[in-house]
């Protein structure tokens, strides 16, 4: 039986093509719920709320976790083994570093990490070396919180920027699933 993995996405508009490339990979060991933030369904130059929308069904089978209301039931549900939150933004991190409740991501967050179970972040931010970096800090010393590693992605022209290698996000999941953190957690480009 397959293992079940929340994949929450965040306001990073720029990775969901990766984001959605490493789920469909994912999908082969694990079922998915997906789960989405307010700011995941605005439509930008990247991509259109509907057709994010679409493309997480298609891998998925399920509609996508969208209010508060409807992730809490994942915490006394016991529903997932795993919660990966891919792509995780600053603004993301800062929430879930401060125990802000505020979306369907952070809800989930929550109501996950109340069953003693793991929680993966795939981080994408533009201030992860500058305002970020405190809260990255705090959650890697957060028990059962484990991270996709990551390196920065321009160090000429974004110098605070960090991207994770999304390539090991299944690595990464299934070292969590382990209570492990997959290393190095940093990693040179």
């Amino acid at each position: 039986m397959k293992k079940t993995a929340g994949f929450a996405l965040t306001g990073s508009h720029c990775t969901f093509k990766k984001a959605l490339a490493a789920l469909e990979k994912l999908a082969e060991s694990y079922d998915i719920f997906p789960i989405v933030s307010p700011a995941a369904l605005t439509d930008t130059r990247f991509f259109k709320s509907e057709e994010l929308v679409a493309r997480l069904e298609g891998i998925s089978g399920r509609k996508p976790i969208s209010s508060i209301r409807d992730a809490e039931p994942i915490g006394p549900g016991k529903l997932l083994d795993i919660l990966i939150i891919c792509p995780c933004t600053g603004n993301t991190l800062a929430k879930l570093a401060h125990g802000i409740t505020d979306t369907a991501v952070t809800m989930a967050f929550k109501a996950h990490l109340r069953n003693d179970r793991p929680v993966l972040l795939g981080i994408s931010t533009n201030d992860g070396l500058g305002a970020s970096a405190q809260n990255i800090g705090r959650l890697l010393n957060t028990k059962n919180v484990f991270f996709v590693p990551f390196c920065q992605d321009d160090p000429e022209n974004k110098r605070f920027s960090l991207v994770s290698d999304l390539s090991l996000l299944t690595e990464a999941a299934d070292c969590a699933l382990r209570k492990t953190q997959l290393q190095p957690v940093i990693r040179s480009k």
